[in-house]
C-alpha cells in the first residue's frame, strides 16, 4: 500500500501506476445483496440454474455497477491518502465494460495517476481504474476516477 500525504508526494505518482488491489471474489450472495438493494432482478445475475442452461457466460454474472461500486473499497488497499481534511468522489468519466465478471471470479484493481492539479488549495486527481479479472487478459472495465483531496 501506498502512504501520501500531501500534493506534491500525489504528485510524484504522475503517470505511473499507483498499485494493485488484492483480489477480491465476486460470489453469488454478494451479487443476490446487490439486486435486491438497487431491485435489479435480471435472470442472468440471479438464476444459477437459467444461466447455466441458456446464458452464454455459462453461469450467473455480476451487475456491471457492482463490479464499479467496488473501487473505493479496492482503492483503498492501494493507496491511504493521509493528512486531508475531506475526500470528496468528484467523477468518473470515460468508464467502458469490456467483459463480464462471472460469479465466483476474482477481481483486482489496478489505479494509475493520468493527472493532478492544484485548484487554489484543492487537490484534484484523475485515475486511471482497470479491473482486472484473474486468468483473462481483458480487462472487465477501464475508465477514470476523480477525487478531490482537501490535505491540511
Amino acid at each position: 500500500m501506498v502512504i501520501i500525504n500531501s500534493f506534491e508526494e500525489y504528485k510524484a505518482y504522475l503517470g505511473k501506476q499507483i498499485g494493485l488491489s488484492q483480489w477480491h471474489q465476486i460470489d453469488q450472495e454478494q451479487v443476490n445483496k446487490f439486486a435486491a438493494a438497487t431491485l435489479d432482478f435480471q435472470w442472468i445475475h440471479l438464476d444459477q440454474k437459467k444461466a447455466k442452461a441458456d446464458s452464454p457466460f455459462g453461469t450467473t454474472i455480476a451487475h456491471g455497477y457492482l463490479t464499479l461500486s467496488l473501487i473505493p473499497y479496492l482503492w483503498k488497499q492501494i493507496a491511504d491518502i493521509q493528512n486531508v481534511k475531506m475526500e470528496v468522489n468528484y467523477g468518473i468519466e470515460k468508464f467502458k465494460f469490456n467483459k463480464a465478471v462471472r460469479v465466483d471470479d476474482e477481481v483486482q484493481l489496478t489505479a494509475k495517476l493520468i493527472s493532478i492539479c492544484d485548484l487554489r488549495g484543492i487537490t484534484k486527481v484523475t485515475i486511471e481504474a482497470n479491473l482486472n479479472i484473474k486468468g483473462e487478459t481483458k480487462t472487465a472495465y477501464t475508465g477514470n476516477v476523480i477525487f478531490l483531496y482537501h490535505f491540511n
